[in-house]
């Protein structure tokens, strides 16, 4: 049986809201293992509404065939965990808000030095240079 073009390769997404979700969940579409990393509060998609079995329709939509672990990126113990996931990650990707997990240890830059094979992809609505670059965004921003 085929599991798709991606099968065996292993997606860290630290993650919320939309983009990134949208585009791991992509990912996993295709076959890769996709492991969600959420805040303790999790996903505020979580609670947009509880239409399936509870659930959010967008967040169970943007999340589907992932699997998802709590960390707190700022605890030691949790920040070493995800260290230790990494060494063994193909494509890491983040949307938090700009900075964040570059102050946490987990930027681009530093996670490449670390882990030379690891992809990284860091999605924000202005990108990392400009006016705008430190600024959050969100889908309807980008879209006025």
């Amino acid at each position: 049986m085929d599991k798709g073009t991606l099968s065996g390769i292993l997606v860290v997404s630290l993650e919320q809201a939309v983009a990134a979700p949208f585009c791991a969940s992509r990912l996993a579409d295709a076959g890769a293992r996709v492991i969600k990393v959420e805040r303790e509060a999790g996903d505020f998609a979580r609670n947009y509404d509880s239409a399936i079995q509870g659930e959010s329709v967008y967040f169970v939509w943007l999340n589907r065939g992932k699997e998802s672990l709590v960390l707190d990126i700022k605890d030691a113990d949790d920040s070493a965990l995800l260290e230790r996931i990494l060494a063994k990650t193909d494509v890491f990707i983040q949307n938090l808000a700009p900075g964040a997990a570059q102050r946490a240890g987990f930027g681009s830059a530093a996670l490449r030095r670390r882990y030379p094979r690891l992809i990284t992809c860091d999605i924000s609505g202005y990108g990392e240079e400009g006016d705008y670059a430190d600024m959050k965004a969100y889908d309807m921003l980008v879209q006025a």
